[in-house]
Protein backbone atom coordinates (compact mmCIF):
# COMPACT_ATOMS: atom_id res chain seq x y z
CA UNK A 1 0.00 0.00 0.00
CA UNK A 2 1.19 3.48 -0.77
CA UNK A 3 3.79 2.33 -3.30
CA UNK A 4 1.58 2.58 -6.38
CA UNK A 5 1.35 -1.20 -6.71
CA UNK A 6 5.05 -2.07 -6.49
CA UNK A 7 6.02 -5.11 -4.44
CA UNK A 8 9.25 -5.29 -2.48
CA UNK A 9 12.07 -7.12 -4.25
CA UNK A 10 11.98 -10.04 -1.77
CA UNK A 11 8.27 -10.60 -2.44
CA UNK A 12 8.79 -10.49 -6.22
CA UNK A 13 11.64 -13.02 -5.97
CA UNK A 14 9.53 -15.36 -3.79
CA UNK A 15 6.60 -15.06 -6.23
CA UNK A 16 8.88 -15.85 -9.17
CA UNK A 17 10.34 -18.90 -7.41
CA UNK A 18 6.82 -20.09 -6.55
CA UNK A 19 5.68 -19.72 -10.18
CA UNK A 20 8.72 -21.67 -11.42
CA UNK A 21 8.11 -24.48 -8.89
CA UNK A 22 4.43 -24.58 -9.84
CA UNK A 23 5.20 -24.83 -13.57
CA UNK A 24 7.69 -27.62 -12.89
CA UNK A 25 5.14 -29.48 -10.74
CA UNK A 26 2.39 -29.07 -13.36
CA UNK A 27 4.65 -30.59 -16.04
CA UNK A 28 5.23 -33.69 -13.86
CA UNK A 29 1.52 -34.42 -13.41
CA UNK A 30 -0.01 -37.12 -15.59
CA UNK A 31 -3.56 -38.43 -15.45
CA UNK A 32 -4.01 -41.56 -13.38
CA UNK A 33 -6.00 -42.09 -10.22
CA UNK A 34 -6.35 -44.53 -7.36
CA UNK A 35 -9.17 -44.86 -4.85
CA UNK A 36 -8.80 -43.85 -1.22
CA UNK A 37 -8.87 -47.53 -0.26
CA UNK A 38 -5.93 -48.16 -2.61
CA UNK A 39 -4.04 -45.22 -1.11
CA UNK A 40 -4.52 -46.61 2.40
CA UNK A 41 -3.37 -50.08 1.30
CA UNK A 42 -0.34 -48.51 -0.44
CA UNK A 43 0.50 -46.49 2.69
CA UNK A 44 0.21 -49.56 4.94
CA UNK A 45 2.43 -51.64 2.64
CA UNK A 46 5.08 -48.97 2.08
CA UNK A 47 5.11 -46.82 5.21
CA UNK A 48 3.66 -48.99 8.00
CA UNK A 49 0.83 -46.58 8.81
CA UNK A 50 -1.52 -47.51 11.61
CA UNK A 51 -5.11 -46.43 12.14
CA UNK A 52 -5.69 -44.07 15.05
CA UNK A 53 -8.23 -45.17 17.65
CA UNK A 54 -11.51 -43.25 17.44
CA UNK A 55 -11.25 -42.33 21.14
CA UNK A 56 -7.92 -40.49 20.81
CA UNK A 57 -7.99 -36.72 21.13
CA UNK A 58 -6.42 -35.97 17.74
CA UNK A 59 -8.99 -38.22 16.01
CA UNK A 60 -11.92 -36.51 17.76
CA UNK A 61 -10.57 -33.01 17.01
CA UNK A 62 -9.85 -33.75 13.34
CA UNK A 63 -13.26 -35.33 12.80
CA UNK A 64 -15.01 -32.38 14.48
CA UNK A 65 -13.01 -29.93 12.39
CA UNK A 66 -13.84 -31.77 9.16
CA UNK A 67 -17.53 -31.93 10.09
CA UNK A 68 -17.59 -28.17 10.66
CA UNK A 69 -15.89 -27.57 7.33
CA UNK A 70 -18.32 -29.85 5.49
CA UNK A 71 -21.32 -28.14 7.07
CA UNK A 72 -20.03 -24.68 6.09
CA UNK A 73 -19.26 -25.83 2.54
CA UNK A 74 -22.18 -28.11 1.72
CA UNK A 75 -25.02 -27.51 4.20
CA UNK A 76 -24.78 -23.98 5.62
CA UNK A 77 -28.60 -23.80 5.75
CA UNK A 78 -28.44 -26.05 8.84
CA UNK A 79 -26.93 -23.11 10.74
CA UNK A 80 -29.72 -20.62 10.03
CA UNK A 81 -28.63 -17.09 10.87
CA UNK A 82 -25.33 -18.34 12.32
CA UNK A 83 -23.99 -19.33 8.89
CA UNK A 84 -22.70 -15.81 8.19
CA UNK A 85 -20.81 -14.14 11.02
CA UNK A 86 -19.52 -10.73 10.04
CA UNK A 87 -15.95 -9.77 10.85
CA UNK A 88 -15.42 -7.69 13.98
CA UNK A 89 -14.12 -4.16 14.27
CA UNK A 90 -10.48 -5.07 14.96
CA UNK A 91 -9.86 -1.75 16.70
CA UNK A 92 -12.54 -2.58 19.30
CA UNK A 93 -11.63 -5.25 21.86
CA UNK A 94 -15.27 -5.86 22.83
CA UNK A 95 -16.20 -6.45 19.18
CA UNK A 96 -13.44 -9.05 18.90
CA UNK A 97 -14.61 -10.83 22.07
CA UNK A 98 -18.18 -10.90 20.78
CA UNK A 99 -16.96 -12.30 17.45
CA UNK A 100 -15.11 -15.16 19.16
CA UNK A 101 -18.16 -15.91 21.33
CA UNK A 102 -20.28 -16.21 18.17
CA UNK A 103 -17.69 -18.52 16.60
CA UNK A 104 -17.74 -20.69 19.73
CA UNK A 105 -21.56 -20.84 19.72
CA UNK A 106 -21.57 -21.78 16.03
CA UNK A 107 -18.98 -24.49 16.65
CA UNK A 108 -21.11 -25.94 19.48
CA UNK A 109 -24.18 -25.74 17.25
CA UNK A 110 -22.38 -27.66 14.47
CA UNK A 111 -21.23 -30.27 16.96
CA UNK A 112 -24.87 -30.94 17.88
CA UNK A 113 -25.98 -31.50 14.27
CA UNK A 114 -26.79 -35.19 13.87
CA UNK A 115 -24.62 -37.51 11.81
CA UNK A 116 -27.60 -38.29 9.58
CA UNK A 117 -27.63 -34.65 8.39
CA UNK A 118 -23.96 -34.78 7.36
CA UNK A 119 -22.91 -38.45 7.10
CA UNK A 120 -19.20 -39.20 7.43
CA UNK A 121 -16.96 -42.25 7.20
CA UNK A 122 -13.86 -40.67 8.75
CA UNK A 123 -10.58 -42.50 9.39
CA UNK A 124 -7.26 -41.19 10.66
CA UNK A 125 -3.96 -42.94 10.01
CA UNK A 126 -0.54 -42.13 11.43
CA UNK A 127 3.13 -42.72 10.66
CA UNK A 128 5.68 -42.04 13.39
CA UNK A 129 9.35 -41.42 12.69
CA UNK A 130 11.21 -40.66 15.90
CA UNK A 131 9.35 -37.84 17.63
CA UNK A 132 7.79 -36.69 14.34
CA UNK A 133 4.51 -37.85 12.86
CA UNK A 134 2.47 -37.74 9.68
CA UNK A 135 -1.33 -37.97 9.80
CA UNK A 136 -3.54 -39.06 6.93
CA UNK A 137 -7.17 -37.98 7.33
CA UNK A 138 -9.64 -39.69 5.01
CA UNK A 139 -13.38 -39.50 4.60
CA UNK A 140 -14.70 -42.14 2.20
CA UNK A 141 -18.15 -40.59 1.74
CA UNK A 142 -16.86 -37.14 0.76
CA UNK A 143 -13.69 -38.42 -1.00
CA UNK A 144 -11.37 -36.34 1.15
CA UNK A 145 -7.65 -36.99 1.55
CA UNK A 146 -5.72 -34.68 3.85
CA UNK A 147 -2.14 -35.19 4.93
CA UNK A 148 -0.33 -33.19 7.61
CA UNK A 149 3.00 -33.68 9.31
CA UNK A 150 5.16 -32.10 11.99
CA UNK A 151 8.44 -32.72 13.73
CA UNK A 152 12.15 -32.04 13.58
CA UNK A 153 13.72 -30.50 10.48
CA UNK A 154 15.58 -33.69 9.50
CA UNK A 155 12.52 -35.92 9.85
CA UNK A 156 10.27 -33.36 8.14
CA UNK A 157 12.12 -33.95 4.85
CA UNK A 158 11.32 -37.64 5.02
CA UNK A 159 7.69 -36.97 5.99
CA UNK A 160 7.35 -34.44 3.14
CA UNK A 161 8.54 -37.10 0.66
CA UNK A 162 6.00 -39.58 2.06
CA UNK A 163 3.20 -36.99 1.72
CA UNK A 164 4.24 -36.17 -1.85
CA UNK A 165 4.36 -39.87 -2.72
CA UNK A 166 0.88 -40.50 -1.29
CA UNK A 167 -0.66 -37.50 -3.07
CA UNK A 168 1.03 -38.57 -6.32
CA UNK A 169 -0.23 -42.14 -5.88
CA UNK A 170 -3.77 -40.83 -5.26
CA UNK A 171 -3.35 -38.98 -8.54
CA UNK A 172 -5.66 -36.87 -10.67
CA UNK A 173 -7.90 -37.53 -13.66
CA UNK A 174 -7.84 -35.67 -16.96
CA UNK A 175 -10.97 -33.80 -15.82
CA UNK A 176 -9.18 -32.75 -12.62
CA UNK A 177 -6.29 -31.37 -14.67
CA UNK A 178 -8.53 -29.58 -17.15
CA UNK A 179 -10.86 -28.08 -14.52
CA UNK A 180 -8.12 -27.48 -11.92
CA UNK A 181 -10.19 -29.14 -9.18
CA UNK A 182 -9.43 -29.28 -5.46
CA UNK A 183 -7.82 -32.70 -5.94
CA UNK A 184 -5.49 -31.19 -8.56
CA UNK A 185 -4.70 -28.20 -6.31
CA UNK A 186 -3.84 -30.51 -3.40
CA UNK A 187 -1.42 -32.47 -5.57
CA UNK A 188 0.24 -29.26 -6.82
CA UNK A 189 0.56 -27.92 -3.26
CA UNK A 190 2.16 -31.19 -2.10
CA UNK A 191 4.65 -31.24 -4.97
CA UNK A 192 5.63 -27.60 -4.45
CA UNK A 193 6.22 -27.88 -0.68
Amino acid sequence: AGRSGKCPLKVRIKNHIYKCKRKRAEKKIVAGTHTLEAVVAYAIDNYNVIEVNAQQTNYVEQKRSLKESLILQHKPELLGEMKDISNPDFSNEESIREFFCLLQKRSEMMNEISDSEIPMDFHLYEVKIGDSSLEIAIDYIWNILGISYSGSKKEMKQLRRIAQDLYTYYGVSEDDIREKTERYSSLIAALIS
